[in-house]
């Protein structure tokens, strides 16, 4: 094993979060957290200034979400692996999470040695998949269906979460920065796409996959 400690990026937006993860990154002799940022544009400030070999990122930051911002790490720091940290289980975000080129996809409630061997292993370069997320991915090579929000754009994702716990469309164009006529255009996309019926449908179908809590 290298004398040289993994360094880490942390991007997450709450300190608390910050600090546990900090924490149960401690326990590991070879790895360092050596910055950290409360958004993506500090992180990208951050890797003007620093070099990292591993990010961990939550996927729900102000301003740019954490898969964009994966996305600009990977075009501009290409040696630096990404591993997303989220609330949401695998079934959300850990698909297109590999499709953007991140290492992983972690929940903030994994156990002190997952996360540590997530770590360890995007810094050699590889994926860090858990098991369940490889029998979805072995379904998805031999030519199963994925799940229908799979198809959905990241912005109409977003959305989706927020009908299905019941916010207004007012409120959604607001907290999102579009205009109503825009959202809903988004929600008809939606239910295009996933061939759920109304704002009911699309609930249920939320609280099944865990897409809200």
């Amino acid at each position: 094993m290298s004398a040289t400690p993994i360094r880490v990026m942390l991007v997450d937006d709450h300190l608390v979060v910050r600090n546990g993860v900090r924490l149960m990154l401690d326990t590991a002799h070879d790895i360092r957290v050596t910055g950290e940022a409360g958004s993506a544009s500090e992180a990208m400030q951050l890797v003007e200034a620093q070099t990292f070999d591993v990010a961990l990122v939550d996927i729900a930051l102000p301003g740019k979400n954490g898969l964009e911002l994966l996305k600009q790490l990977r075009a501009e720091r290409p040696k630096m692996a990404v591993l997303i940290l989220s609330m949401y289980s695998e079934e959300v975000y850990a698909v297109r999470t590999l499709r953007y080129g991140g290492a992983g996809y972690l929940t903030k409630d994994c156990p002190a040695n997952v996360m540590v061997e997530a770590v360890r292993t995007a810094a050699t370069g590889r994926k860090y998949v858990s098991s369940g997320l490889v029998e979805r991915l072995a379904d998805m090579m031999g030519g199963s269906a994925g799940l229908p929000h799979d198809t959905l754009s990241n912005r109409e994702m977003e959305v989706f979460k927020l009908l299905a716990a019941g916010v207004t469309l007012v409120d959604i164009a607001s907290q999102l920065h579009l205009s109503p006529s825009t959202v809903t255009t988004y929600r008809a996309r939606i239910l295009e796409k996933t061939g759920l019926k109304g704002n009911t449908g699309l609930a249920r179908y939320a609280l099944e996959h865990g897409l809200v809590k």
